[in-house]
């Protein structure tokens, strides 16, 4: 499952490792691999450049270190735009930008762990969608739904004490939320509960659990692609276009070796950046239309957000450098209702870890991580947790798929690249004006790529689909109740919260949250089901556990 979503618009994990791609690093190497040092390795049936244990020239971990940060740009800037909008800051950009450059920051750092520490494996982390959902539930409780004059630009002043604190106020109560939800992640990964676990949550299990991630989603995505619905159509033709029609054609690009001196290699360009290729192009036309005046100019206009000039003077007050810090918004505040909420990100977002792990040593020539190697992978994502929590970034941090996936394209495993990686997005993180530049993008762009993004994270849950007999109607009855009623309770819920009653608040508080989480009802539903009704015995379909 991708947490920056991106990932299934190239191609599947193990399509990735049967094929042979002539990129731009076979000019390098030859098609072999390069020991430590960068002498030559003898050479071996592995398709890999190089593998986990080597490391490239220092040129080439810098320019696929840049290469696997901009593979991840999607994901690590969707989520703060997200959340913008329930933290009353849909109409401050810059403080925005300050929330892109903590989830950069951050997620370097935890990358560097997880690379060192943690399952040691070439896997990039970063923010995760799994968190977004009771994130949102949380924020749509009465007490912290944002005040009126919030939604009205012409009534917000954000330089202003009162508006400050309103936003701050609602950042603050998910970072806590956050950072003790992630000490029962650690708890889960450094106590071993993980493989305990891991026997009783199957396919139909996590099908509706991430299927449930993205499809509450809808409206949001809606709305950002209805302010303008030519321009997010065009964005999410150009995604397509790069991502399925376009994907295996070459690109002749310039490359220096030390044999064959100044010559030419193919890249597969169009397969490795389609979302950030389809964002720049959509940008680019909005900027064409803003300054031939063919986009309106009054703000109540149809398609007035389009406009790049919109959010033009956020490049000029975001600072040059910025160096995030733990506790910049204040001293977090918990509530039972947020930390149970986001528990049940937690276990979906661990569920998702692992299948990567697996994906990633399979690509990388690895044997498959031994248990002590999942449980400190999944302890150091918790850990991960809780450094996203106290930092400020509004989430938490995951393993990305989109990038385990482009270890099968670049053909490099080396954890060197990653470490490159994880340098790039702490260095980012701190550059103030690359933050700027993304919360200026259009909002009808980031609309299309929501469509996009949301509505791949819904195919990777139902595909887990393939590894149960959906002939069977223990098993069609199990995945269909469990998602329909995934939408239906939330739906329910949130249209009449007056009907949650017990007298306390805080059980109130955290009963409605968890009933608002589509991914909670769903994954529970069919956790619950699934373990409890019979198989059939002329089915061979496994129970409980994923094989």
């Amino acid at each position: 499952m991708p947490a920056g979503s991106e990932g299934l618009l190239l191609r599947s994990s193990k399509h990735l490792q049967d094929q042979t791609v002539d990129g731009v690093l076979s000019s390098h190497e030859g098609g072999q691999g390069r020991e430590k040092g960068g002498q030559p390795r003898s050479p071996s049936s592995s398709p890999l450049a190089y593998g986990v244990l080597d490391i490239p020239p220092w040129y080439l971990c810098i320019f696929l270190g840049v290469q696997h940060f901009l593979t991840a740009l999607g994901g690590l800037v969707a989520v703060p735009l997200i959340l913008a909008k329930d933290l009353c800051l849909q109409h401050d950009p810059l403080t925005q930008s300050y929330l892109i450059s903590t989830m950069f920051f951050v997620s370097g750092i935890c990358t560097l762990l997880q690379v060192f520490l943690g399952v040691r494996l070439p896997i990039l982390q970063g923010g995760t969608f799994a968190f977004v959902a009771p994130s949102v539930a949380m924020l749509s409780l009465p007490t912290w739904k944002c005040p009126t004059w919030t939604l009205n630009a012409s009534l917000v002043n954000t330089s202003s004490p009162e508006f400050t604190e309103e936003w701050q106020k609602r950042i603050r109560e998910l970072q806590g939320a956050i950072m003790v939800a992630s000490c029962v992640q650690m708890l889960v990964g450094f106590s071993g509960l993980i493989g305990f676990l891991m026997r009783f949550i199957g396919p139909l299990t996590v099908a509706p659990t991430i299927a449930l991630v993205a499809l509450p989603l809808f409206d949001t995505a809606g709305s950002d692609a209805g302010i303008h619905w030519g321009i997010a159509a065009t964005t999410v033709f150009l995604i397509v276009l790069f991502s399925q029609y376009l994907k295996s054609i070459a690109v002749p690009v310039p490359v220096y070796g030390r044999e064959k001196k100044c010559h030419t290699s193919k890249f597969y360009l169009f397969q490795v950046f389609p979302v950030l290729m389809g964002l720049c192009i959509s940008w680019l036309l909005c900027f064409v239309l803003t300054v031939t005046n063919a986009l309106p100019s009054v703000p109540t206009a149809y398609g007035y957000l389009a406009r790049t000039d919109t959010k033009g003077n956020v490049l000029n007050q975001a600072p040059w450098f910025r160096l995030p810090y733990p506790g910049q918004w204040g001293r977090p505040t918990i509530s039972l209702a947020g930390v149970f909420g986001i528990i049940a990100g937690v276990i979906s977002s661990v569920v998702e870890s692992v299948g990567d792990y697996y994906a990633c040593a399979r690509l990388v020539g690895a044997p498959p991580p031994p248990k002590h190697a999942i449980n400190r992978g999944i302890g150091i994502e918790g850990l991960g947790c809780l450094l996203a929590g106290a930092w400020g970034t509004g989430n938490g941090t995951t393993s990305f798929s989109e990038n385990v996936g482009a270890l099968g394209i670049t053909r490099v495993g080396s954890r060197m690249v990653i470490v490159a990686a994880g340098c790039v997005l702490l260095l980012m993180g701190i550059f103030g004006k690359i933050g700027a530049a993304f919360a200026t993008i259009p909002t009808p762009v980031i609309g299309g790529m929501f469509l996009v993004m949301f509505g791949v994270i819904t195919a990777v849950g139902i595909s887990n689909l393939q590894y149960v007999d959906m002939n069977s109607s223990r098993n069609l009855f199990v995945f269909g109740f469990s998602i329909y009623c995934g939408l239906a309770v939330p739906s329910w819920v949130n249209k009449n919260p007056e009907k949650v009653h017990t007298g306390i608040l805080q059980l109130d508080q955290v009963i409605q949250v968890l009933l608002t989480t589509g991914m909670f009802v769903g994954g529970l539903l069919g956790f619950l089901l699934d373990n409890t009704i019979p198989v059939p015995r002329t089915s061979s379909t496994p129970q409980g556990a994923l094989g």
